[in-house]
């Protein structure tokens, strides 16, 4: 088995490298302006920066740098946001400048397999993105997926608070881009239920999803996850139930994907792989990513202990383990149904 250690959190740093279009000059994922002086806008249909274009009307409040969509000025991430924190609150704006950041890198990625482009005529997500801090007081808020409708806490955005609810879950990974990647998960299940046969696949791994889900989370929450959860989880929280399963699954999938793609783009190599210009996102041979991706994660884990810091990849990954990934990378890769008028398949909030 493959025992990988422990995450970095989130950070300013971007996970990607462009060029400007007006003087060629290295670009991150963040950039507004180049140094050369030029305006920079971000399409996310060409993943590239242009030096001309309508700007998302959230540009000036949250350094939202992606070009506008609709007629309302939002860019194709924005739109999707219903409703963000009291921004006169606290850390709110802050806060919800840094969600929406993590969001927009999230959906780069799934636009890379297809997801949510101009040519996927199916559902999108929508998200509400929320504070504790509020006019009313402190107000809990419950991270999670209902149908559609994903939530998220922004306040985790913020890494002191992010790391204290890291060690008070017991979890190994905690940060604001695997909360996005993990609720969206849950909503692409719902997707990918459309597939013939998918559902079948997915129960023949997984268990069944229809067993209810209040239970099983009282169960877990009471009781803990087996002493041999790594066993057949990739997390203590998968194995709670198989919704939960799913998006612990397909939200690593997601990581170790991006792992792979951005040692490519910063030509990180151990014995030659992955070679200058791999598109970690074009591969079809998910044993092959699986496994490389994690040989570079174990890598890069000794590298952080050298410098006394936490891991980047903190699990075990068995063959059973293995076997969930392979088939939610399968899945996620392949390019999304066109719009099929069928109704899609009512899912319970999950966490």
């Amino acid at each position: 088995m493959d025992v990988i250690g422990r995450p970095a959190d989130f950070t300013e740093t971007d996970m990607q490298i462009y060029s400007c279009p007006a003087c060629g000059g290295v670009l991150y994922f963040r950039n507004l302006n180049c140094s050369c002086g030029a305006d920079l806008y971000f399409d996310p249909e060409q993943d590239a920066f242009l030096s001309s274009a309508k700007p998302c009307t959230n540009r000036a409040e949250i350094s939202c740098n992606w070009v506008a969509e609709d007629e309302d000025g939002h860019c194709r991430s924005c739109r999707m946001t219903e409703v963000i924190p009291d921004t006169f609150r606290g850390d709110n704006l802050k806060l919800w400048s840094d969600a929406e950041f993590a969001n927009r890198w999230v959906l780069t990625n799934l636009a890379r397999w297809g997801w949510f482009t101009s040519s996927d005529m199916g559902a999108r997500p929508r998200f509400h993105l929320l504070s504790e801090d509020t006019n009313a007081g402190h107000q809990p808020v419950i991270m999670g997926h209902a149908d559609g409708l994903i939530t998220i806490n922004v306040i985790e955005a913020d890494p002191a608070e992010r790391a204290q609810r890291r060690q008070q879950m017991s979890e190994r990974l905690r940060t604001i881009i695997a909360h996005f990647r993990h609720e969206i998960a849950h909503f692409l299940f719902i997707r990918l239920s459309e597939r013939d046969g998918f559902v079948d696949r997915f129960r023949a791994l997984f268990g069944d999803e229809t067993a209810d889900y209040g239970e099983a989370l009282e169960r877990h929450y009471e009781n803990g996850a087996p002493d041999d959860f790594y066993l057949n989880y990739v997390t203590r929280y998968a194995s709670s139930h198989p919704h939960e399963d799913w998006a612990e699954t397909l939200a690593h999938v997601m990581h170790l994907t991006d792992i792979l793609d951005s040692a490519a783009v910063t030509n990180t190599q151990t014995n030659g792989t992955p070679p200058i210009g791999y598109d970690a996102y074009q591969e079809t041979n998910s044993e092959f990513l699986m496994g490389e991706a994690l040989k570079l994660g174990m890598s890069l884990n000794h590298l952080n202990r050298s410098m006394g810091l936490q891991d980047i990849y903190p699990f075990v990954i068995t063959p059973k383990v293995r076997e969930k990934l392979i088939f939610a990378h399968t899945a996620i890769r392949q390019p999304p149904l066109k719009a099929s008028g069928r109704q899609s398949r009512p899912i319970v909030a999950a966490g």
